[in-house]
């Protein structure tokens, strides 16, 4: 127990913050994450922190295609056979289907196949059209055979929960917290967030990263409660004779949205409403804003 109670702090790092803030910080999901407090002592710092940080890296260990003792690489070894998965991926799944559905098949975790011949490097290396046409067919939720809790995943295909993966570690460690602790603070998974109230400094100071910039805020937002998630293709990305090539793919194409934002933001009650949300906006390219303006929430958009 001693030695990993010692690697967990090893793990944390606490930053101290402007206006009497406290940053509990430790990578997860590829991102950097952290949970503000107001000011306390550090022993009391690392012990919340532990809480938000264990439920990341359970989530990430649970669902990381790249681990071969997560959920999704048992049900990619289980292609074609029949499997009963647990209570947690069965609503994950379930979510998963009402995303499809609602986004008419543009949303939809089978899409993650398309990896093999997209390589989002800021480079401008398009694969082939025969290439992309060849995975169409391991593309579509509809072709899983999902029955609460059973699931059969046919040949070939994939399936890759990270469209809102974070969204859901983020909502996750929330509600872990919000049982634990009644004073204010703000889980932030790679600018995805959510906080229970507002702060001793009056609101959470959020800024919102300006396109092909690195830490440059293009606005900032003030938050009491709730949730906020950015989607965007500000790092992953092609660039081919002038013409920009964004990393959010329409599954039925094959081929990046044309006309998309660089990024949106939305609020919502959760993360993971907010993820989805923005990532949908995403998909309807030049249609972004008059989506998100029909879905009655507060967004910004950066083109």
């Amino acid at each position: 127990m001693t030695d990993i109670r010692h690697s967990l702090t090893e793990s944390l790092r606490l930053e101290v913050r402007s206006e009497g803030l406290l940053a509990v910080c430790f990578d997860a999901m590829a991102s950097p994450c952290e949970v503000l407090l107001p000011a306390q002592h550090r022993s009391d710092a690392i012990e919340i922190g532990s809480v938000v940080a264990n439920e990341a890296w359970r989530v990430e260990r649970k669902y990381s295609r790249y681990r071969k003792d997560s959920v999704v690489s048992v049900i990619h070894r289980s292609r074609g056979s029949r499997i009963v998965v647990d209570d947690e991926t069965a609503s994950l799944i379930d979510f998963a289907q009402h995303c499809f559905d609602i986004s008419n098949g543009m949303f939809d975790i089978t899409s993650g196949v398309l990896r093999a011949v997209w390589h989002f490097d800021q480079s401008d290396r398009l694969p082939e059209p025969s290439d992309i046409q060849r995975l169409l067919p391991l593309i579509g939720f509809q072709k899983l055979h999902w029955r609460r809790p059973v699931l059969m995943l046919p040949s070939d295909m994939e399936l890759d929960f990270g469209g809102c993966g974070k969204e859901y570690a983020v909502d996750r460690a929330y509600g872990l917290l919000a049982t634990r602790y009644a004073e204010p603070f703000l889980i932030n998974f790679g600018g995805d967030l959510r906080a229970n109230q507002a702060p001793p400094s009056d609101t959470w100071k959020i800024g919102i990263e300006r396109p092909d910039t690195i830490r440059e805020a293009s606005m900032v937002l003030e938050l009491e409660q709730g949730a906020l998630a950015t989607s965007g293709d500000s790092h992953r990305y092609l660039m081919r004779n002038g013409t920009r090539f964004g990393h959010i793919l329409n599954p039925l194409t094959g081929w990046p949205v044309p006309a998309a934002p660089r990024s949106v933001t939305v609020a919502a009650s959760s993360c993971t409403e907010a993820g989805l949300l923005s990532t949908l906006a995403l998909l309807k390219g030049a249609e972004a804003e008059q989506f998100l303006g029909d879905s009655g929430v507060r967004y910004w958009v950066n083109r």
